[in-house]
């Protein structure tokens, strides 16, 4: 008997607030927000906080890939951590009691996902985690601060590998738990012909494939230390000794750099503005190597089977290096490279929007009426 939720068993409407707001967030809100669209299962309401303001990093993504633009655009960017998530949590929590969601979707690690998380908990709204179970075991990081918290808040789980589910059964969260996939592989594969059809990049910075690497890096250890700042410079210099090096910059990293009084133009280093997700998916799939310390570029290398260096002491994605195709930069070699069993294979949109409706259907069956109605 087939596990889709016909339109009799579903809460009529099945409204979802969709909270996000950077770049990497973006890219994985596209599959989703278009599979909605298409099934009509769900009713998408998106909130942008703002956090990535830019509109090289915000505005050009909604633009290229067919997003419809947010119902909410909240402009809550800078100031420190606890700062903007509280900014951020008191304007999603009005948002949630004006639309009345039967949930509340946030993706990833970001204080955008805090915050969204946070707002549905204190209305007694059930928290759908895209990404769950992401371990760095970094709590230096304030995302792996954001990643344990929002677990342990949320009421489905989706996980993009076994080893998240394994990191959730470890931490005691078994309920509402789903290996689903990743997201970040259905834009990848819907973006790829869409980006060999239509970028220019690579005649426009005079490239050839597999002929040059891509760096980027933004986090907050690796941009708000001077010293560090200083030995990613020497070290991406190096790198540009083997094959040219183009840095799309971040804003925050610009800012660091010009604070720093670090250039890193040169003969073979060459920064440029932030990319659209078409041109950097071009720019992506056809270089000799990735450099990051981006969690999305480095799943991304792996799904065009590009090797990575990750500017990091460590990652969440562990598999990508177990399996041979990242690296830390603090490693010398790269182990040999393998297929992740089960990983970057099946798209992910469908699956996520089948257990949605399945739970909202359970909810009605149980309660008759939709769950968790905000007081």
């Amino acid at each position: 008997m087939s596990d889709r939720v016909t339109s009799s068993e579903a809460c009529v409407p099945m409204r979802v607030v969709t909270v996000l707001g950077t770049r990497p967030q973006f890219v994985k809100a596209f599959p989703m927000s278009r599979q909605l669209r298409e099934t009509g299962q769900l009713e998408e309401v998106m909130v942008h906080t703002g956090q990535h303001f830019d509109p090289d990093m915000s505005d050009v993504f909604f633009a290229e890939l067919g997003i419809n633009p947010p119902r909410y655009y909240l402009d809550i960017h800078g100031g420190r951590h606890g700062e903007m998530t509280g900014r951020m949590l008191e304007a999603v929590e009005n948002i949630l009691i004006s639309e009345r969601p039967q949930a509340v979707i946030v993706y990833g690690d970001t204080n955008s996902t805090l915050a969204g998380a946070l707002a549905a908990a204190k209305l007694n709204l059930p928290i759908v985690h895209i990404e769950a179970g992401l371990r760095s075991y970094n709590r230096r990081m304030p995302e792996e601060i954001n990643r344990v918290v929002v677990d342990h808040l949320s009421t489905v789980l989706l996980c993009p590998t076994e080893r998240a589910v394994d990191n959730l059964r470890r931490e005691g969260i078994v309920q509402g738990v789903h290996l689903v996939g990743d997201l970040t592989f259905d834009a990848a594969m819907i973006a790829t012909p869409l980006a060999a059809r239509l970028s220019s990049i690579l005649p426009r910075l005079g490239l050839e494939p597999r002929r040059y690497g891509v760096a980027t890096f933004h986090r907050a250890e690796n941009v708000e230390s001077s010293d560090r700042l200083a030995r990613i410079a020497s070290y991406l210099r190096d790198e540009a000794h083997h094959r040219p090096l183009i840095l799309p910059l971040h804003p925050r990293t610009r800012e660091a750099l010009k604070s720093s009084g670090i250039n890193l133009d040169g003969e073979l280093l060459k920064t440029i503005e932030p990319l659209g997700y078409l041109d950097m998916c071009q720019l992506l799939r056809c270089a000799e190597i990735v450099i990051t310390d981006s969690g999305g570029l480095q799943r991304e290398a792996y799904f065009h089977r590009v090797p990575c260096i990750t500017l990091r002491e460590e990652t969440e994605w562990n598999e990508t290096v177990e399996y041979g195709w990242n690296r830390l930069w603090t490693v010398p070699d790269y182990l040999a490279r393998r297929e992740i069993p089960g990983y970057g294979k099946d798209l992910t949109a469908g699956r996520i929007i089948d257990i949605l409706a399945r739970s909202f259907a359970r909810a009605q069956r149980s309660n008759s009426t939709c769950p968790s109605d905000i007081p």
